[in-house]
């Protein structure tokens, strides 16, 4: 069994990847319990696999001791200088136990050991070496797929692709090459699994980074990405180098930066639009190719914007299906509504009053926090007045005017530190 042994080991370590030291230190533990259970001994037994021989040896493990309590657990110091000059209390010596029948037990439990180790280790590698890829691009092969799902091999590992992550005029067929998003590794009793997706946003970033190298480097920054899988999609991209423009970066060459990317998506349409920290000028270049005359926002909710557009752009603005301003709105994280200017007028109107009236609701805000102060403390004295009233009611069980007279007022106005006050008008 000994040379068996030691070519499974290697043969392991070679083709599965996996250390042949964590599987004989999984063999020494597993063996350590079969000899216990076999031979009902006590908890200081050692089983050591020789390397070099390929043999298990057990060991009894004992504690040198000046008072033997328990023999199969100590023994005494006299005993153990016997053995060698040089032992010390609390030293421990090991004792070969090896049963003549333990290459048995060995044998019927390496196998069964060694698959459970292996399946392990394959596992933990797989894991950790996917888990590397979360939140990045692949590339696999179609696998199969069935009502729910679409299975991706992406090489040593099958990927799940749900119907959210995929693209809907997609078709997925075997052997099909594509590029999907990792964006979940999750390491189970059953081994790791992976999501990917065609629809995710960061998928185009991803891409974009793969095609443009001013992305990859950091100079062009995407900001936000708007997406409908498929159909069309709002990209905002800024420069952090003056010299340098950011969507003629990102579009490339007569548009073959952005045709690959395009070309990925099975012809998903790409807007490339620049970024701005001016929220007018953003809003402007999301809503492109419809040109914009004014941007105006909501006082009372300063993510809200109206837009005006020419009469005769106003569907360009929209875009079909409302697409355009849906995108838009999702690039730029305001709410928009869209006006042709012939209604710029009437608008006008009603947002004039409303950031009136606004601005009169603020200002009026601001007098009562002001005012607040000298009201708390007025508060504050007449709640005591009523506190002490109310004492004084119970305390003589009558409720008429005379109870509130002179005396229990001057009582109150001491207690409140308020003097030459006159209550006889109330």
């Amino acid at each position: 069994m000994s040379k068996e042994m030691l070519r499974a080991l290697d043969a392991i370590e070679e083709e599965k990847g996996v250390d042949k030291k964590i599987v004989i230190d999984a063999l020494e533990k597993s063996l350590v319990a079969a000899y216990k259970r076999h031979y009902g001994q006590a908890d200081n037994v050692e089983v050591v696999f020789n390397q070099k021989t390929g043999d298990f040896k057990v060991y009894q493990v004992k504690t040198v001791s000046d008072i033997v309590f328990d023999s199969q657990l100590e023994i005494s110091l006299q005993d153990a200088l016997a053995l060698n000059p040089h032992y010390e209390i609390n030293d421990k010596i090991k004792f070969e136990q090896t049963p003549k029948d333990f290459g048995r037990i060995a044998a019927q439990t390496a196998k069964q050991v060694i698959m459970q180790t292996v399946r392990e280790e394959e596992r933990t590698i797989i894991y950790n070496e996917y888990s590397q890829y979360e939140n990045d691009i692949m590339t696999g092969t179609v696998e199969r797929k069935d009502n729910k799902f679409v299975f991706v091999n992406l090489g040593k590992i099958e990927a799940v692709m749900s119907k959210a992550d995929q693209i809907k005029n997609e078709t997925y067929s075997p052997h099909q090459r594509l590029k999907v998003f990792v964006y979940r590794v999750n390491k189970t009793a059953k081994g790791s699994q992976i999501s990917v997706s065609r629809t995710h946003p960061d998928l185009l970033k991803r891409l974009f980074e793969q095609e443009v190298p001013e992305i990859y480097d950091g100079v062009v920054e995407i900001m936000s990405v708007a997406r409908e899988a498929g159909d069309r999609s709002k990209v905002a991209v800024r420069s952090h180098e003056e010299n340098i423009d950011p969507v003629g970066t990102v579009v490339g060459p007569k548009g073959a930066r952005v045709q690959a990317v395009v070309n990925e998506l099975s012809g998903e349409n790409m807007d490339i639009v620049e970024y701005s920290a001016d929220p007018v000028e953003y809003i402007s270049n999301a809503l492109n190719p419809a040109e914009v005359l004014a941007v105006y926002f909501e006082k009372e909710n300063t993510r809200q914007a109206t837009i005006i557009v020419r009469d005769d752009q106003l569907s360009l603005a929209i875009g079909k299906r409302g697409q355009n301003a849906r995108l838009a709105a999702r690039l730029t994280g305001f709410k928009i509504d869209i006006k042709p200017e012939q209604e710029e007028d009437e608008f006008l109107k009603g947002y004039d009053a409303r950031v009136e009236a606004y601005e009169k609701a603020q200002a009026q805000k601001s007098e009562t926090v002001v005012e607040g102060s000298e009201d708390e403390v007025v508060s504050d004295v007449v709640m005591d007045i009523s506190d002490v009233v109310a004492d004084e009611v119970v305390a003589q069980d009558v409720v008429s005017d005379e109870v509130i007279s002179d005396e229990i007022i001057e009582e109150i106005n001491e207690d409140a530190g308020i003097a030459d006050t006159d209550y006889s008008a109330e």
